[in-house]
């Protein structure tokens, strides 16, 4: 089983949210319907912009809390090394 590390932006250098989650196509899906009320809904933070494969829920989970203590010139890099465009990788997902 994989667990994934995940970046979802509003729109290109906008607002960041950082998860994690073992079905990533499904948890981008549920921002994407704003099925779960709280920060990614009140800014409309649904387009997934950078993500990373772990092979256990710990990894995952130790990198996903060293990234949400990250400042945010950090993570734009990130997002922008891989994804220099910020496009939508929801689409190109082949889980």
């Amino acid at each position: 089983m994989a667990f994934y590390v995940y970046l979802v932006a509003s729109k290109k250098r906008g607002t960041l949210y950082i998860g994690m989650t073992d079905d990533l196509a499904k948890r981008i899906w549920e921002h994407k319907e704003k099925l779960t009320k709280g920060f990614t809904t009140r800014y409309a933070v649904d387009r997934l912009v950078w993500y990373e494969v772990h092979e256990s829920r710990e990894s995952a989970f130790i990198r996903e809390r060293a990234m949400k203590k990250w400042n945010r010139v950090w993570k734009i890099e990130l997002i922008e090394t891989e994804n220099p465009d910020w496009n939508d990788l929801y689409e190109t997902l082949m889980l």
